[in-house]
């Protein structure tokens, strides 16, 4: 592994902090990594604020590898003590906005490409594509890019795993839930009060079990996060609103939930969106037995990516940790840069 290429794979994160990028907002990240490939005499193409190259030998009828990770963000919290947008090094730690979720990866998965971009005759094409909108899910992402680029065969999608193997990762489905009920003044008679009917539809969440559970992912997860009803003291609403999230195992397809829940559920539910699925890679896969000959252990992720706008099978993987990700002080150690490129290496060194 060149200390050079990863050198510089930090010189990138530490400008790509210093660049607000939050969701829709990329143009500034989306050409310090244009320059990057320019820097590289890489041939590249944007689409939106979506940078995408091939590699050098990238041959139709080979099987294509996807690397993938994003360059916006979440805005900065209220509880940050250092500047988001200011990136330093202290004891070994890189902080700034985006620094763990996911600049880490992307800057990794850049090197890695990089490193392989020149590879004379690869088993499979290399694409990287760092793209934008992952946080908000929005539609000029990865899922609009997906259009234009050829048929991916299995991705790597780069998000903070301490470079372990999530090899699948719950899809999501956020219900809008609504209990009806009739309307009067607080001051008369009323036996339709829908607020009065929450405790037994809370219930009904709470205790719902669905049948089938993954081996990696485990159970489908339900939970209300958010109720609302009413807006004067002395009127009975119609109705009363709820906001409930579902995480889906790879047993069900989003779909599936939304018929068996409008089946029974005790209100009407709307499903918001059904395109975040679930998603996953056969153990068997050559990727993953690499990744575990390299010591790296697989499990299910619980947390959403861009994994879920794939069709193909896909391996999240990636330095730093989730659980820093879109807290205060966000970091990533420098060391977990060093060992994400090294190891990111060897994984394609033992399938390319």
């Amino acid at each position: 592994m060149s200390t050079i290429l990863t050198q510089e794979a930090l010189s990138l994160l530490q400008d790509l902090i210093a660049i607000q990028s939050f969701s829709s907002e990329e143009e500034g990240t989306a050409q310090r990594i244009e320059q990057w490939f320019t820097e590289h005499d890489i041939p590249f193409s944007r689409e939106n604020n979506n940078i995408y190259a091939f590699n050098q030998n990238f041959q139709e009828g080979k099987p294509t590898l996807l690397l993938n990770s994003h360059h916006d963000t979440v805005r900065p919290n209220s509880a940050y003590t250092k500047d988001p947008f200011q990136p330093h090094i202290e004891d070994g730690k890189l902080f700034g906005l985006g620094s763990n979720d996911a600049g880490g990866p992307l800057v990794s998965l850049i090197a890695l490409f990089t490193h392989y971009y020149e590879h004379p005759n690869p088993k499979y094409n290399l694409i990287i594509a760092a793209t934008a909108e992952e946080e908000s899910s929005g539609p000029l992402g990865l899922n609009s890019l997906l259009k234009t680029l050829p048929h991916i065969d299995v991705a790597i999608v780069g998000e903070p795993t301490l470079m372990q193997l999530a090899v699948a990762e719950k899809g999501l489905v956020v219900f809008d839930a609504v209990i009806s009920g009739t309307a009067s003044h607080a001051a008369h008679p009323n036996a339709d009060n829908p607020i009065m009917k929450l405790p037994e539809v809370l219930r009904w969440f709470n205790n719902f079990t669905f049948e089938k559970e993954s081996e990696v992912l485990g159970p489908v997860k339900m939970t209300v996060t958010q109720v609302s009803a009413g807006k004067q003291h002395n009127v009975v609403p119609a109705d009363v609103h709820l906001v409930v999230d579902v995480r889906v195992n790879d047993c069900y397809s989003n779909q599936e939930i939304v018929d068996l829940l409008q089946q029974d559920a005790p209100c009407t539910l709307t499903p918001r969106s059904t395109n975040l699925n679930s998603s996953s890679i056969p153990l068997t896969h050559e990727l993953v037995q690499a990744g575990i000959g390299l010591g790296r252990e697989p499990y299910g992720s619980p947390t959403l990516s861009d994994q879920a706008k794939l069709s193909c099978p896909s391996l999240k993987l990636g330095p730093g940790d989730s659980t820093r990700s879109h807290t205060a002080n966000e970091f990533i150690h420098v060391s977990e840069i060093e060992e994400g490129i090294s190891i990111y290496i060897n994984l394609l060194n033992e399938i390319l």
